[in-house]
């Protein structure tokens, strides 16, 4: 029930762009993660907050890379393969290692 009073308040109606109410709809998105515009009573567009459209972006960047994975280790049954904490010990690395690392930020 809650999942249907959250998605009919979400449903804006896209007169309201016309009556100069766009800042009123867009200030919305700080305490919702997405708006419906309609038009003629069915949806037309979505409105993302910045940070459900980053959280979208980085499930579907997840998947894309276990999709690969997967795909990856499918095709792979006829050569050898090597567990993580093998190839950790091979190149010296420990998991403190790995926690006192710095993020890079690649452009």
């Amino acid at each position: 029930m809650a999942f249907t009073t959250e998605m009919l308040n979400s449903l804006i109606p896209i007169t309201q762009f016309n009556k100069g109410q766009a800042s009123r709809i867009f200030d919305r998105l700080h305490t919702e993660r997405q708006l419906i515009v309609l038009k003629n009573n069915s949806p037309s567009a979505v409105i993302l907050s910045p940070e459900e459209y980053a959280r979208l972006s980085e499930i579907e960047e997840d998947y894309m890379l276990l999709t690969e994975a997967t795909e990856r280790l499918a095709n792979s049954s006829d050569k050898p393969s090597l567990s993580f904490d093998t190839v950790m010990s091979n190149l010296g690395i420990s998991e403190q290692d790995l926690g006192d690392a710095e993020d890079i930020v690649i452009e």
